[in-house]
């Protein structure tokens, strides 16, 4: 095996930043803001508590609306404020009208926000804003309130301090209080964060993740980062209050707010730009974003905002019926409630396009925006039975907007749109538009995007996209190099990159070295299993034969991957895309027809998915063929299936998150390539650090060849992660700064002070970034670290122990400058890591000699205090080590006995519980039966109180309440929480 070794270094990161260096203070920095946003137009206000705040929302109201309120009014107003309870409701509130009768009979419409016209609202600025309710009491950094709401707030941190402080702190701000003050704060549409040198912002949605923090840019795709420049251009009130009011999404489906990234927003303002003032000649355009970049949010708020315009009788947004997978139906149907049909009804888009004349008749509503399969389409302006409902439509402004336009629009289908449409107006999205070098010639001609779509209206390449942190990047591996033997042409050996000759590349022995490579190495590239991977191959002959070969093996008990296929069972089964550019076109067929072999042998893998899933799916028509489709992109994506294995479909236009790793043993080039690699790379979380592509093919010169089309020559060290050998240098350099700081794992106990507690917690996490990825290398060997993984467990247990001690010490008056770091926790613990795995060392343990045992024993505790997961069972397994283990009298009694020492442990510290904290014992099993169900710990009040059988004197609840509360959750984490094998 040969891994690609050109790929550029990585660019130097420098030891850790001490936080003892001069650096501008929070207090500096926000009021330099302040004075900025004055500057801007912002009037200032002491809004500093909820009675102010109150206060000035009713003057603001009052002044935005032209009427005075009396206090009875005003009373009703909070009422309708309060009426939708979270965030989501609350945003709807704010785009609504309220009908308020008022007390001397006459009725208004009050408005709390004007999308239309941002410069209509009134913006004020305020700052440390107090919220006192409950235990917790909190000062909020920089508010701007427009029409008297909290509408956009912004957290700083001194310079030198983390961004994910200023993120942290905000998400404690949404459990603690912002539901507090008739919850005016959950009417916050964006958040901003800073520590001056970088600046993010993003939408106000529960379970956020850092991830979905945005950068600000130019047009140009120049990232804005430092806090006055994005100011100045993110925080005017024209651009804020339209990033408010029209580019803020409500998703129906996960009831959140989604904010557009600022090249969606370019995008967006370019298309209804020039919708607003077509050209003459040549109006179309199209947008050039990259894979895995949110074209389609970025389309359908195009489509949204164009349905608005005058003069536009309709707008159709066009996918491929490939493309309407369960998760793209899902977020179409949230971006607009029902507006997708998923199945085959042409007569129900016909009635959608015709229904002006319907609404004339005053029996349905005008459906604007359409969303449509090109397929039906296409039916709808070619079937006879349809033709005379769509004529009158002929002439009428009607705008198209097609997704994945790189493959959906060369054929006949476009011609007869643009044929039977004469007033018509179209844009594409693509990530990998075609050009002149990858276009493939159709009757005699190639043509391009540019060709069909005019202007390119904006661009936003993979480069940028690994830039702001919006993809990640690829890790490419070639595996198996074909070499001439000496003697044939030369007697120097060296690779040919012509030698894919059909016989070699589909011979049985080689098939079967590369599914013993995929089996040997699947576990390092998907983390034991916590992401799937797809294979592609160069036909459905030869995608049988692997299929068949992986089927083989797991009988014969070597492995135990869940492992799918799809493909067509067309006439012509061949590789169509030799060239290796991809064109799905026609690949979901499904019914009779076809190869009656191959369509055997797919009823057959089919049969095997069904018992795999319990599900009843086949080939005998189009609908169950594509509900099988559908099925298999859920099951993905859900990391039910671990390989997906396939010739062409899914390849393109197919995003999971969870997906990292693409095995290769197909001819790719040009935008095939690029949007085949492109599955890999969706950002999920820290864990998912690069997209694998594992090639089995002589790819090299055309992957290189496709980054240089699609980005730029010079693009490689941008969108490649470096070479193993350059991670294993950073990691024995940061070592280095590790030893310096803790020569030992028992310094870590002796730090002196927070201040240092910090510089170890970002040395040591940083460690853990680099470990992370090292250990998704097939060549990672644990010898080439200098700090190997026992030294590196033993430095995790002291991580750990640091982080409990920061998140349980409730006795300091001030907040600890740790508890708003993000340790990453997600990084330490694995899968493999579990109950099962320590019975294994356990079993291995009994049978040990006496040299052996020490070492074992140490091994298996040092797991256990190294796992997020396990280290509140140290104690308990260290007990069994000593106290049971040595009375089993077979290693195959380990499990069960096991077992009923931890149920009788587990029954002791229940009694335990209950009797010395006067508990009932029945409440106390439904409560924690909940936790367990829903992973939600029980609130404090009533939960809790309702389980305290003692009555409590005033000064004994809350201190009672908040241990009792922490015992139930020792509880669940000691003796429930990771004890399933």
């Amino acid at each position: 095996m040969s891994t690609d070794k050109e790929l550029a270094n990585p660019k130097p990161q420098g030891s850790v930043p001490s936080v003892l260096s001069v650096v501008q203070s929070e207090l500096v920095l926000e009021n330099e803001l302040v004075a900025q946003l004055i500057g801007q137009g912002y009037a200032p206000v002491a809004v500093t508590d909820e009675a102010s705040m109150l206060g000035n929302l009713k003057a603001q109201l009052e002044v935005f609306n032209g009427l005075t309120l009396t206090a009875g009014e005003f009373t009703k107003v909070l009422n309708h404020l309060n009426r939708r309870a979270g965030v989501f409701e609350k945003a709807k509130t704010l785009r609504d009208r309220m009908k308020l009768d008022r007390e001397d009979g006459t009725t208004v419409y009050l408005e709390f926000f004007d999308s239309g016209n941002p410069l209509r609202n009134l913006y004020q600025v305020t700052r440390q804003v107090a919220m006192d309710e409950g235990k917790y009491k909190n000062r909020y950094d920089v508010t701007i309130l427009v029409n008297g709401l909290p509408l956009v707030q912004m957290e700083l941190k001194r310079r030198g301090l983390e961004m994910k402080e200023a993120f942290n702190q905000i998400q404690r701000y949404q459990k603690h209080s912002y539901w507090s003050a008739h919850g005016l704060f959950h009417f916050v549409q964006l958040f901003v964060i800073s520590n001056g040198v970088n600046t993010k912002y993003y939408a106000n949605a529960r379970k956020q993740s850092f991830k979905q923090t945005f950068y600000w840019a130019a047009e140009d795709n120049k990232t804005i980062r430092e806090l006055k420049p994005f100011t100045t251009a993110f925080l005017n009130r024209e651009h804020v209050g339209a990033m408010i009011g029209k580019y803020i999404v409500l998703n129906e489906t996960d009831k959140i707010l989604m904010v557009l990234r600022p090249y969606q927003f370019y995008a967006t303002e370019r298309i209804v730009e020039r919708v607003k003032n077509p050209p003459e000649e040549n109006a179309n355009g199209y947008i050039w974003h990259t894979t895995g970049s949110g074209k389609t949010l970025t389309s359908f708020k195009a489509a949204q905002i164009i349905t608005g315009l005058p003069g536009v009788a309709k707008v159709v947004f066009c996918v491929d019926r490939k493309d309407l997978d369960y998760q793209t139906i899902k977020e179409f149907n949230g971006f607009s409630k029902g507006s997708v049909d998923g199945t085959n009804n042409t007569q129900k888009l016909v009635q959608q396009f015709t229904d002006d004349a319907a609404l004339e008749r005053q029996s349905t509503v005008n459906t604007k925006l359409i969303v449509t399969t090109l397929q039906k389409l296409n039916t709808a302006i070619s079937k006879t039975q349809y033709l005379a409902a769509m004529e009158g439509l002929r002439d009428e402004r009607i705008i198209f907007i097609f997704d994945e336009c790189h493959r959906s629009q060369f054929g006949d289908t476009h011609k007869r749109i643009t044929a039977f449409f004469r007033n018509h107006q179209m844009f594409g999205f693509t990530g990998t538009p075609i050009f002149a070098d990858n276009a493939v010639a159709k009757d005699g001609k190639k043509h391009t995007t540019k060709d069909l779509f005019h202007e390119k209206l904006h661009s936003y390449v993979i480069t940028d996209a690994i830039k702001d942190e919006n993809v990640l990047k690829f890790a490419v591996e070639y595996v198996g190099r074909y070499k001439r033997k000496p003697g044939t042409a030369t007697e120097v050996d060296i690779e040919v990159e012509g030698i894919d000759t059909k016989e070699l590349m589909e011979s049985p022995a080689r098939l079967e070295k590369i599914s013993d490579y995929i089996l040997e190495h699947h576990a390092v590239k998907t983390r034991n299993k916590e992401f799937t991977a797809m294979m592609c191959v160069s036909s459905v002959e030869v995608l049988i034969k692997y299929y068949e070969l992986f089927a083989d093996k797991k009988k014969a008990g070597q492995h135990n991957l869940k492992v799918a296929t799809i493909f067509s069972y067309t006439s012509n089964e061949e590789d169509k895309d030799a060239d290796g550019i991809l064109d799905e076109g026609g690949e979901i067929i499904g019914g009779e027809g076809g190869n009656p072999h191959t369509r055997e042998k797919l009823d057959g893998f089919i049969g095997d998915y069904n018992a795999m899933f319990g599900t009843n799916y086949s080939t005998k028509d189009t609908q169950s063929f594509y509900n099988y489709y559908q099925d298999i992109a859920k099951k993905v994506k859900e990391r039910k299936v671990d390989l997906l294995l396939v010739v062409n479909m899914f390849l393109t236009g197919f995003d999971s998150k969870t997906l990292n790793t693409l095995y290769v043993d197909k001819t790719l080039r040009f935008h095939g390539l690029v949007q085949a690699y492109s599955r890999t790379n969706r950002i999920l979380n820290e864990v998912k650090s690069q997209g694998n592509i594992v090639v089995f093919r002589n790819l090299k010169a055309r992957t290189d060849e496709a980054i240089a089309l699609f980005s730029n020559v010079k693009a490689k060290e941008e969108i490649f992660v470096p070479p193993y050998e350059d991670y294993v240098q950073r990691f024995n350099e940061v070592v280095v700064d590790l030893l310096k700081l803790t020569p030992t794992v028992r310094s870590v106990k002796d730090l002196p002070d927070e201040e240092a507690e910090l510089q170890f917690v970002k040395i040591f996490r940083e460690l853990m970034r680099l470990r992370n990825i090292l250990e998704s290398f097939s060549e990672f060997d644990d010898n080439d670290l200098a700090l190997p993984a026992q030294r590196f467990a033993d430095y995790r247990s002291a991580y750990l122990d640091l982080y409990d001690k920061v998140k349980t010490d409730n006795t300091k008056e001030k907040a600890s400058i740790l508890e708003d770091v993000d340790f990453e926790l997600e990084l330490i613990h694995k899968d493999i890591i579990n109950v099962q795995y320590i019975l294994t060392l356990l079993a291995r343990l009994y049978g040990a000699d006496a040299k052996e045992a020490p070492m074992l024993r140490k091994l298996i505790l040092d797991t256990v205090a190294g796992d997020l997961e396990l280290r509140s069972k140290k104690e308990l397994i260290e007990k069994f080590i000593e106290q049971n283990l040595p009375k089993v009298e077979s290693a195959a009694e380990i499990p069960e006995c096991f077992e009923d020492f931890w149920e009788k442990e587990r029954v002791e510290a229940f009694e335990k519980l209950v009797k010395e904290e006067n508990l009932d014992a029945d409440k106390l099993k439904k409560v924690i039966d909940r936790y367990v169900y829903t992973g939600q710990p029980p609130l404090t009040d009533p939960d809790i109180a309702d389980i305290i059988v003692k009555p409590l004197k005033i000064l004994e609840r809350g201190p009672t309440k908040k241990r009792v509360f922490d015992r139930v959750l020792d509880y669940v984490a000691t003796f429930i929480r990771g004890i399933a094998a």
